[in-house]
């Protein structure tokens, strides 16, 4: 059976080692653990004119949509502070490019799974907010988290599961249609259902990091692709 193409918006990077401009990219976990998921990873280039955000174009022929990790938003878009220190990577073509693709998703039932900055794109999009920066951030930390739904919303096929974070944002309050699945003991929302026609979920930590030792991981994204396998 083909595979079912996933879109991945690409993030803009200032050097990769392979190129001689600037880059436009995709992690290589992330694209594997599609791929042993069963789905077939596309990287597209955002943009944000007219044509580059005409979704229902430029995802024919796409079955489902990771919103992937990577910097900041502009906290001007949820009424932060665009001036605090701690905010990197803010690029108005991504946000924008973001926002519009997690808008179109949610509205037109395509199957959606959001990953980390992806998360907080889709809660502003519902009129949510961040925080900033955390009091404590979550860099380079795994902990275990117990799924309030018994990991139905992910398919996760555990009740609990150990994740991978690598951020110093986070949802602040919660937007429309969020349903909170899953949060750190400190109170941190880590994974969410999200109310929309098609399939959509959202997760604050990183399933690519660890997917290699746990299939819990990969089960995630395994959702991501059978939702998006019953939709072609």
């Amino acid at each position: 059976m083909t595979r079912p193409r996933i879109a991945i918006l690409g993030r803009f990077t200032e050097s990769a080692s392979a190129l001689r401009y600037r880059g436009v990219v995709s992690s290589r976990a992330l694209l594997d653990v599609v791929w042993a998921a069963g789905g077939d990873p596309v990287t597209l280039l955002p943009g944000d004119d007219p044509e580059a955000l005409d979704w229902t174009a430029r995802l024919s022929g796409f079955a489902g949509v990771l919103l992937a990790g990577g910097g900041d938003l502009d906290p001007r878009l949820y009424g932060g502070d665009p001036d605090h220190e701690s905010v990197y990577d803010v690029d108005a073509v991504q946000d924008a490019a973001d926002l519009s693709l997690a808008s179109y998703c949610l509205a037109n039932a395509v199957p959606t799974l959001a990953v980390c900055r992806g998360l907080h794109v889709v809660n502003v999009v519902r009129g949510g907010t961040l925080v900033v920066d955390m009091p404590v951030h979550h860099r380079h930390v795994q902990q275990e988290v117990a799924l309030d739904d018994g990991g139905d919303a992910l398919g996760v096929p555990a009740p609990t599961v150990v994740i991978s974070c690598y951020h110093h944002q986070a949802i602040d309050r919660l937007g429309d249609g969020m349903h909170v699945v899953a949060r750190a003991q400190d109170g941190t929302v880590e994974a969410v259902a999200i109310d929309a026609p098609g399939w959509a979920a959202g997760v604050q930590w990183h399933p690519e990091d660890t997917w290699r030792d746990d299939p819990s991981q990969v089960a995630v994204l395994a959702r991501l692709v059978a939702e998006a396998s019953a939709r072609r």
